[in-house]
């Protein structure tokens, strides 16, 4: 095996050497940790050498003479599509850290400045670079005889950190990358009569590629929204749910895709939707990424090609009062912008507000309509202080004009120290005699910053919510609020970062007053939620965790609050009884 760059903190070597092994994973550097020559044996095995991820700025380490490029590092750190491309890399850089009880940390800072050994933290030791089913079922079936940590990553883009764990095993999936088009799939077990003009991507696709590949099809695909195009297109986007600025019109990702290919805990290499492994099908539309199995490959249906007309505004004021104003106008339109299939984005604050919203076959003028009356409020309040810095409409021909113009030559957003929580708003607090009241608190309790998703209402509102494994309260709320912390910066100590987290914990409590019950969005909600089998997965988590234990008796794929999460300690190494 070879030798890590990374020193290793004495602790994780004699992490757990008296563990009970029924109990507890296998990590690296413990007894039951496999030898070098089953390693090779697992190396034969498999259509690619073993992989040995380091965190991202290992290559400008040791200062005295780096051991890779650094240059190429310190222009690529915010680029996500760069990160993707790396095994041991993670957009949310927090995630690359391990904090030990004892309240050291182990990490390797981009600043180095800071004059600290690069470790490595928190990025599994050794892995397999997947180019096919038989690799992910070899890989599997190798961490399943050795009770290894294992952990699933494509791109890394998770707010989580589900893609990575200290002294694990990882399986990377970014190079399962086939993209097949068929106007006429038929699912497996189903009647020739059902077709689906459908697209079927790898576990490694991104959507930008699934993007370009629908469009040469002259068909589109209802997918994630990000800079540079680096969120992965088959994993725990989806399986989280999948949310998209044309969810109103034709749903989230769990009511697109068909049909999942997925290498099972036994390392069984099973298909499942509507006709075969039903229940699984149903679980892994919205039960959570790395929980089921490994994803292969999924296929979702398209949809014929429509223009995008959309609707920037951004206004600023030093009134709070203002601000508060347009906010709750703000807040007033969404059932009828939900009721015309107009979805998008918008971050909202004490001093701004800024949207961009999309409506599918639509025209400029049409769109000015639709948001007359908050126009109207705005310009109103341009007599109390308000500068509105932005407002007009432009509509595209196509989806992918629309798509490339605003998304495609951003790098990403990776590089960062983030955490979130989120909450999805029911429909039923923007009722007319509630939305005031609502707005106000809302406003008052995260004024600071808050990211308001447009994602729900409309066609998700239509779906039965019995009918997937996606947390009921998707199809009764409108919105996805997210919220987080400014991070900290590198070299934090423990103390500094628990008491981030304490914030970001306290501003979750006051938002879930307001709205006792309400449900969050796994994939872009806190890893501290105090209830999260409740606010991720509602009344559908019993039934869930019933598939789990069947797919998965023994919890080989284990991921933080997510289904069977609560049986394993916080470490999710051990379970807790």
């Amino acid at each position: 095996m070879k030798r890590f760059i990374i020193p290793t903190l004495l602790a994780s070597l004699t992490l757990g050497l008296t563990q009970n092994s029924s109990r507890c994973r296998c990590l690296y550097g413990q007894k039951c940790w496999p030898s070098s020559s089953e390693f090779s044996s697992l190396e034969s095995q498999l259509s690619q050498p073993l992989i040995y991820p380091i965190p991202t700025a290992s290559g400008c380490y040791p200062l005295s003479s780096p051991s890779g490029n650094c240059s190429d590092i310190q222009t690529n750190w915010f680029n996500g599509s760069w990160r993707a491309d790396h095994p041991g890399s993670m957009d949310m850089t927090n995630y690359e850290s391990f904090i030990f009880k004892n309240g050291s940390i182990s990490a390797c800072y981009f600043n180095t400045s800071l004059d600290t050994p690069c470790e490595q933290g928190n990025i599994p030791v050794i892995g397999v670079d997947a180019r096919s089913v038989g690799d992910v079922q070899t890989a599997v079936k190798f961490a399943s005889s050795h009770n290894l940590r294992m952990v699933i990553k494509n791109t890394g883009h998770d707010y989580g950190g589900r893609s990575a764990a200290r002294n694990a095993f990882m399986l990377w999936t970014h190079h399962l990358n086939n993209i097949t088009y068929n106007s006429t799939f038929v699912p497996a077990g189903a009647p020739q009569s059902e077709t689906y003009d459908a697209i079927t991507l790898g576990a490694g696709v991104l959507w930008k590629d699934a993007y370009s590949a629908a469009a040469a099809n002259g068909r589109l695909m209802i997918g994630g929204i990000s800079g540079g195009g680096d969120v992965g297109a088959a994993g725990g986007w989806l399986q989280g749910g999948g949310h998209s600025a044309f969810a109103p019109l034709h749903g989230l990702g769990v009511d697109n895709v068909v049909e999942f290919n997925l290498v099972t805990a036994s390392g069984e290499f099973v298909t499942a939707n509507a006709y075969r492994h039903s229940d699984l099908f149903w679980a892994l539309r919205g039960g959570g990424g790395g929980t089921w199995g490994v994803v292969t490959s999924v296929t979702y249906k398209t949809h014929p090609i429509f223009s995008v007309t959309a609707v920037f505004f951004n206004a600023t004021s030093n009134s709070t009062n203002t601000m508060k104003k347009l906010f709750t106008e703000f807040v007033r339109i969404h059932p009828s912008l939900s009721d015309s299939n107009i979805g998008g984005y918008a971050t909202a604050a004490n001093t701004s507000l800024f949207f961009f919203y999309t409506l599918p076959n639509s025209t400029d003028a049409a769109a000015n309509a639709s948001f007359s009356s908050f126009f109207e409020v705005a310009h109103n309040l341009t007599n109390e202080g308000l500068n509105i810095e932005m407002q007009y409409t432009t509509t595209y021909d196509t989806f992918e004009q629309w798509y490339k113009a605003l998304f495609s030559g951003a790098s990403g957003g990776g590089g960062s120290i983030v955490e979130l929580a989120s909450r999805l708003l029911p429909t039923a607090l923007f009722a007319k005699d509630k939305y005031e009241d609502f707005a106000d608190k809302l406003f008052d309790v995260v004024g600071a910053g808050l990211v308001w998703n447009l994602v729900a209402g409309g066609a998700v509102s239509r779906v039965d919510p019995d009918s997937t494994g996606l947390n009921p309260a998707w199809r009764h709320s409108l919105v996805e609020a997210v919220w987080g912390h400014a991070g900290w910066p590198e070299g934090a100590t423990y103390g500094e970062i628990e008491r981030a987290r304490a914030r970001l914990s306290a501003t979750m409590a006051k938002v879930s007053s307001i709205m006792p019950g309400a449900g969050s969005y796994f994939n872009e909600g806190s890893i501290f939620e105090p209830t999260p089998q409740q606010t991720y997965f509602g009344s559908h988590y019993r039934k869930l965790k019933q598939i789990k234990k069947k797919y998965d008796p023994t919890g080989l794929f284990i991921v933080a609050a997510g289904v069977g999460s609560e049986d394993w300690g916080d470490d999710l190494n051990c379970r807790r009884f």
